[in-house]
């Protein structure tokens, strides 16, 4: 009976050993699982009981909320379970009042407000595929549902977007809130929710038509430059979306290799650093552990350093709510939990 024991203790000790949720956790260094907690508690604290979180000045409520929701979801809470549960479903019934009539997520009177509907997109979508509600699943998938038909009418006829719909800019579209609105909808599709493929092909196009011969992407179809930050997240956007090795993103790739790799002097030109890893941070990942593991090793030690002692990270003129959501969510990363940023 004694050798029986040992050998069943024995063979869960290995099969614990060999699971990749174990193993994940066996390498994590403590450092930074005590840097995302005390992070991650920041972000709790400091939302409204309305359910929203806002950058500086009170702005980006829509946005601010959909990218600290993600950051919470990264630790593995959902919307009903978990640490960070109430926090979500806080975060969850404020983006579903803010759902207008034409679907979009926010108001019209929102600066820029088709960064917090793209950013709001992400975030339901992935609570939406762990949600066990029914009502609350039927809520969402109107939402969503509505949320893509409006941006569809809100993309451009060169398949880019702008700040705002191209009905209220005119036809006005860049590169940024473009690379928004296809994570977004992507994410919306992986739940299941219905995206036509054409919206996605031609933002593809859009992006394509942006780059460089270099592979740099472009401010706008217009012009503008090719820009490091938008180049990582229009990568970061192409890989969402399915496209892996195509010359223009192997060429984006090389790029961001040159200009935004930790160390290089061009990451803080023509876009903020905590924009520019929010997406890189995806694409290194999707590279592989030699990859990721020589990025994270420098990129979570200049993060690290700079948090401060309430556990925020306050660089960055957006306000502590932006920088602490996406620094803490480069930190989870490779924990693996939404399927928008799996390998």
């Amino acid at each position: 009976m004694r050798l029986l024991a040992i050998a069943a203790i024995t063979s869960l000790i290995l099969s614990a050993v060999s699971d990749p949720a174990f193993a994940i956790k066996k390498k994590k260094d403590p450092k930074v699982t005590l840097a995302v907690t005390r992070a991650l508690d920041y972000l709790a604290r400091e939302q409204r009981r309305q359910g929203y979180w806002e950058a500086n000045g009170g702005q980006y409520r829509v946005a601010m909320t959909a990218l600290a929701g993600n950051a919470l979801l990264c630790e593995g809470s959902t919307s009903t379970r978990g640490k960070y549960a109430r926090n979500i479903r806080l975060a969850v019934d404020y983006l579903i009042d803010m759902s207008q009539p034409s679907g979009l997520i926010g108001y019209k009177s929102d600066y820029h407000y088709t960064y917090g509907h793209g950013f709001s997109m992400l975030f339901l979508s992935q609570v939406y595929g762990e949600e066990e509600d029914l009502e609350r699943r039927k809520d969402l998938k109107r939402v969503l549902t509505n949320a893509v038909v409006f941006s569809a009418k809100a993309q451009t006829d060169r398949g880019g977007w702008g700040y705002v719909s191209a009905k209220d800019g005119n036809g006005f579209d860049e590169g940024s809130t473009c690379i928004t609105q296809v994570q977004g909808l992507r994410a919306c599709r992986n739940a299941g929710i219905a995206v036509p493929k054409e919206i996605i092909e031609h933002a593809k196009k859009y992006i394509a038509d942006c780059t460089t011969a270099e592979g740099g992407v472009q401010y706008s179809i217009r012009g503008g430059g090719a820009r490091p930050a938008i180049t990582a997240a229009a990568c970061a956007a192409m890989f969402n979306a399915g496209e892996y090795d195509t010359d223009g993103v192997k060429k984006m790739l090389e790029y961001c290799k040159k200009n935004v790799w930790p160390g290089r002097t061009n990451t803080r030109f023509f876009g903020h650093w905590h924009y520019t890893h929010h997406y890189f941070s995806q694409v290194v990942y999707r590279q592989g552990d030699e990859q990721w593991n020589k990025y994270f090793a420098q990129t979570s030690k200049d993060i690290l350093r700079k948090q401060s002692a309430n556990g925020a990270w306050k660089e960055g003129h957006v306000g502590p709510v932006y920088t602490t959501a996406i620094n803490s969510t480069i930190l989870q990363l490779d924990k693996g939990f939404l399927p928008i940023y799996q390998r």
